[in-house]
């Protein structure tokens, strides 16, 4: 599925229905979105936008220098939202340290990973991959979602 935000209104309706797809799959682990981007591209605000989607009011921050970032998740059948960022990993044992088998290994999960190209052998076969580039229109806000491997 290919999509293109033009604007913070328009990224925040395909996180809204990207969840709504990834809410109706039901995988035997935790549900991981690999998001992948240039620096800039706009992971974290769509991380962002997911999170409220899910009822999450607090302020949800990019995890480059903390590395992960739990949300817990009211009423709903996933009990937590984990947030990670991989951009200062160096390889995936670092990765594994931070308790990933784990965190995926729990099916009341949804994981959202930032630069999973640094941790790759560690990703789960069956994850979603949200691919964000920025158009080449000029636009500074104008950019292309790629979603692949719905689960």
């Amino acid at each position: 599925m290919k999509r293109i935000s033009k604007s913070p209104q328009e990224t925040n309706k395909i996180a809204k229905d990207f969840l709504k797809q990834v809410l109706k799959k039901k995988p035997n682990r935790a549900k991981v979105i690999a998001l992948s981007g240039e620096l800039g591209a706009g992971k974290t605000t769509f991380a962002q936008h997911f999170a409220k989607a899910l009822g999450i009011n607090r302020k949800v921050v990019s995890p480059t220098f903390v590395l992960i970032r739990r949300y817990p998740l009211k009423n709903q059948k996933h009990k937590q939202l984990y947030h990670l960022d991989a951009y200062r990993l160096k390889n995936e044992q670092e990765l594994l340290k931070l308790g990933w088998r784990e965190i995926i290994s729990n099916r009341e999960h949804i994981v959202l990973l930032e630069w999973p190209e640094n941790v790759r052998k560690a990703i789960p076969k069956k994850t979603t991959y949200v691919k964000i580039k920025h158009q080449k229109s000029g636009e500074p806000n104008h950019r292309l979602f790629e979603i692949k491997n719905l689960f």
